[in-house]
């Protein structure tokens, strides 16, 4: 398929020009007309700062924020995937009861506000299984090491049972929209390749399984990396049940010290240098598709 040329338009550079003129207007007046007492000399400290008892470089209360927003993201990212799946195979299945567990699902998490539903998973998971597993006192009887661990990929063992109630109420929400990406995936490959397979002697679930699922992942893997960074951009949302991922630190911060744009600026930075790559990967991965669905 041949390329399309770009080519400017005298309105495409008065809207530019326009973004450019409101971009300093407003530049201009965050810094000279908010009567603001702008100091980023502390900024770096939150980052990264040398601790003089031990003689070494520590992770700042940000940098340490964004390592826990990196974990929950991961896990509750993966866990949603297994959701996601398991339920995108229900929403296409020719069972009923499959199909009305799927859609229930879909629709009681996609029609819900985010917010209720992480305290009310977090205040069912926290305070009911959580507690009725006994996770905190099987934390605190592990080995030593086993606690090293646990420490270096959980977290904090005080902080693991409210952490995972944060990645299952994450992987819960963001599984709802992977069950859609599934779903669409493998609607979207030709009836033709079921027939033919069924042709062949194959079952359902091996139709599924050697020939459409193949298919359906190679449509499927640019909107699920795509579901990811959402993944990472909703993370934020359990700072309000004092999970001390970026945006909790950035809280934290903001009220110790006052310096409420400098934190926020930096903790949007951050969240950015951490999306974007992943936003250019994906573009990259979509592009290679469609060479790659063009024979190229």
């Amino acid at each position: 398929m041949r390329k399309r040329k770009l080519r400017a338009t005298p309105l495409d550079a008065a809207i530019l020009l326009a973004l450019a003129g409101a971009v300093l207007a407003f530049g201009y007046r965050v810094a000279g007309e908010m009567n603001y007492d702008w100091d980023w000399t502390s900024m770096p400290h939150y980052l990264l700062r040398y601790d003089e008892q031990e003689q070494s470089w520590k992770a700042g209360l940000l940098m340490q924020g964004l390592f826990v927003t990196l974990r929950l993201s991961l896990f509750s990212g993966i866990l949603a995937v297994v959701i996601g799946t398991v339920m995108g195979l229900f929403r296409t299945s020719r069972s009923p009861l499959k199909q009305m567990i799927g859609g229930s699902y879909v629709g009681l998490v996609r029609n819900t506000p985010p917010l209720v539903l992480v305290f009310v998973f977090y205040f069912f998971l926290g305070d009911q299984i959580m507690t009725a597993l006994g996770v905190d006192e099987l934390v605190y009887r592990l080995p030593p090491q086993t606690q090293c661990v646990t420490c270096l990929v959980l977290g904090p063992p005080q902080q693991i049972p409210a952490f995972l109630s944060a990645v299952l109420t994450l992987a819960l929400f963001e599984g709802a929209y992977i069950t859609e990406i599934v779903r669409a995936g493998i609607e979207s490959v030709e009836r033709g390749q079921w027939e033919a397979a069924s042709a062949l002697g194959f079952t359902r679930w091996g139709c599924l399984r050697h020939v459409v699922l193949p298919q359906a992942l190679v449509r499927m893997i640019p909107a699920l990396a795509g579901q990811f960074i959402s993944t990472i951009k909703d993370s934020a949302i359990v700072s309000v049940i004092s999970i001390q991922e970026l945006t909790f630190a950035g809280q934290e911060l903001m009220a110790a010290t006052y310096r409420t744009f400098e934190i926020w600026t930096l903790v949007l930075v951050m969240y950015f240098a951490l999306t974007f790559p992943l936003s250019l990967g994906v573009r990259a991965l979509e592009n290679r598709m469609n060479r790659y669905r063009n024979g190229h």
